[in-house]
């Protein structure tokens, strides 16, 4: 019973995921969805393994507006470019990031750490009371974590 559950919980997650992703595009300026190839294609540039394809959802570039992500903006705005890892939840939260509980992996807090300032967890809340996001850097992050426990995700 706990298989079902835990994938009507993925499946929920990744659409509110998907929400967050429409939401930043939309209603905010500069952030931009991108594709597996485009992921790569900027860890080439700045000199990080695959490995790290999964730690980060968009990418924003403060100046740009827009939906899709040209290949061309890579070469013309690569030193902008600020790499998004997105954290979503429809909870209200009027002190948006105060109250967010979320799950992270250790491979987002060390590309964060690899990456510095041109990295971003951004906490984005979906509730029609109090609609925002906020991004912070992992040394900011880090600052404000009131509690962090391991949890181990095991495949046999």
């Amino acid at each position: 019973m706990s298989r079902k559950h835990s994938f009507k919980l993925t499946l929920s997650n990744n659409v509110t995921e998907k929400e967050g992703i429409n939401y930043l595009i939309e209603k905010q300026t500069g952030f931009f969805k991108i594709d597996k190839l485009m992921k790569k294609e900027l860890l080439d540039r700045v000199n990080i393994p695959y490995s790290f394809l999964q730690s980060f959802d968009v990418v924003f570039i403060p100046k740009l507006k827009g939906i899709f992500f040209e290949k061309d903006y890579i070469e013309t705005h690569l030193d902008e470019i600020l790499f998004v890892e997105l954290k979503t939840t429809k909870k209200y939260l009027p002190e948006n990031p105060k109250g967010f509980f979320f799950g992270a992996t250790e491979n987002e807090f060390n590309f964060g750490k690899l990456l510095g300032d041109r990295f971003r967890f951004c906490f984005v809340c979906l509730n029609e009371l109090s609609p925002s996001y906020a991004m912070l850097t992992v040394e900011e992050l880090e600052e404000i974590i009131r509690n962090r426990r391991i949890q181990y995700q095991i495949n046999l």
